[in-house]
């Protein structure tokens, strides 16, 4: 699946927004990937998976771990392609937590998967639990990395589509953002 492919899959499911938006790191965007939009059909979902399973499966992984809400989708979905076992951290008391009993174990191999990484906050918690568990994460998928290739990780990326979507923080805004309010969509 190309850049190009998953872009227009963005395009004609309405899940490229444009307009005014608060990201979840708090920044601010004239772009928005609501990935849910895509995710909402299941043949989208079934080749998202396909081509982000194929990009990791020599990563070995025996588990794959999402945040919620923004990555259960896809992670689940990459875990179906690829045989293994899912589990998902979600919020608790503004943190990432593995609860409903998950457990990970130390030989554990883990994939950590996401939807949209901007600033990569949702991923490095994710990546922290994971390695509390002493479990062994082994790479990163994601479908959309909006930061151009500038969030890093010690662990591999592997993303379909690469963009430098320009973000700005909240106090220092262009006039064409402060003059337009601001939607936050949700993940």
């Amino acid at each position: 699946m190309t850049s190009k492919e998953v872009r227009q899959l963005f395009e004609q499911t309405g899940a490229l927004l444009k307009g005014h938006f608060v990201l979840r790191s708090g920044r601010h965007s004239r772009e928005y990937f609501q990935c849910a939009l895509a995710l909402q059909e299941m043949p989208t979902v079934e080749r998202f998976g396909r081509a982000l399973a194929n990009q990791v499966r020599d990563l070995a992984a025996t588990t794959v771990v999402a945040p919620a809400m923004g990555g259960l989708v896809i992670g689940q979905e990459i875990a179906r392609q690829l045989g293994l076992r899912f589990v998902f951290v979600e919020k608790e008391n503004e943190m990432l937590v593995l609860s409903r009993g998950f457990r990970l174990c130390a030989d554990e191999r883990v994939l950590i998967t996401d939807d949209v990484i901007t600033t990569g906050g949702s991923v490095q918690e994710t990546t922290n639990i994971v390695e509390q568990a002493s479990a062994t994460p082994v790479g990163i998928a994601a479908i959309v990395d909006r930061s151009g290739g500038q969030v890093k990780f010690k662990y591999p990326l592997k993303t379909l589509l690469q963009l430098n979507v320009e973000t700005f923080p909240p106090d220092d805004l262009p006039p064409d953002l402060r003059d337009t309010p601001a939607v936050k969509p949700g993940s």
